[in-house]
């Protein structure tokens, strides 16, 4: 046995399949003399996914090589550092986290298809990607996770098509981004963080609409900016927390009231 060989019984490294791996039938003679790979540490035959990046990004020019290595996480690696002219037939690979990879390193014109993916890691680097109009259809993906990226990144014109999305999260980034002409209509949403999101943005005197709200944060957010006329409807509010801070406010203790 060599004295690679002997090494990799103590650093225990294994191949894809569960092998261990040998210097001895590795073909990149040259990068092991020139020290550019490491048994157990830098080793594009290892299965550990941390190893093969080291690898790859001490041997960039190798990546083209393993592009259709049966191993998932070489594709992976290897698309990481390929040359992009030689990504777009992995696309099409079975394995979501290459098409993600691939999603990640194509020029924008080129994955717009992938916003249709199967996989939603692969759909959510599309949303993280796509401007303007091609995002659009993005906010009525099936996963949610997907149409918050997209919501936080489409044009404000469009944020009213995502108004009344079936998730809070989503409703809430919309109520933080949608223009204020459109943002009262927000104020009753189901979600009392949504609503939340709403009155830290109203305008003072809109803030009305929301000062018999049934979740005291709600009603508390009214009271840190809420006009006089509207601390005056908050003074017997059921919250100790909220009539601490309009009677504070009253006074002049924290803050300036802007004008009714």
């Amino acid at each position: 046995m060599s004295g690679a060989d002997n090494a990799n019984a103590v650093c225990g490294a294994l191949d894809w399949l569960g092998r261990p791996v040998q210097c001895s039938d590795c073909p990149h003679e040259v990068i092991r003399a020139e020290a550019r790979c490491d048994l157990g540490r830098i080793c594009v035959r290892d299965q550990r996914a941390r190893r093969i990046d080291r690898f790859f990004a001490a041997n960039p020019e190798e990546a083209d090589k393993y592009l259709k290595h049966p191993y998932f996480e070489a594709r992976v690696l290897a698309a990481k550092y390929a040359s992009v002219f030689l990504l777009a037939p992995l696309m099409d690979d079975p394995e979501p986290d290459v098409r993600t990879m691939v999603a990640q390193r194509l020029p924008v014109n080129r994955i717009a298809h992938l916003a249709n993916d199967p996989d939603r890691k692969v759909r959510m680097v599309v949303a993280q990607r796509l401007e303007g109009a091609a995002l659009v259809p993005m906010l009525s993906d099936t996963d949610y996770w997907v149409r918050l990226v997209a919501v936080k990144r489409v044009p404000e014109d469009v944020l009213p098509i995502a108004m009344h999305d079936s998730d809070a999260q989503v409703r809430r980034e919309v109520a933080r981004r949608i223009k204020p002409d459109v943002l009262p209509a927000m104020s009753f949403d189901p979600d009392p963080l949504v609503r939340v999101a709403v009155a830290a943005r109203l305008e003072p005197k809109q803030l009305m609409a929301l000062v018999d709200d049934r979740d005291l944060r709600v009603r508390y957010v009214v009271a840190e900016r809420g006009t006089p006329t509207i601390l005056a409807r908050l003074q017997d509010d059921p919250d100790p927390e909220v009539r601490r801070l309009v009677g504070a406010r009253m006074r002049g203790d924290d803050g300036d009231v802007p004008a009714s």
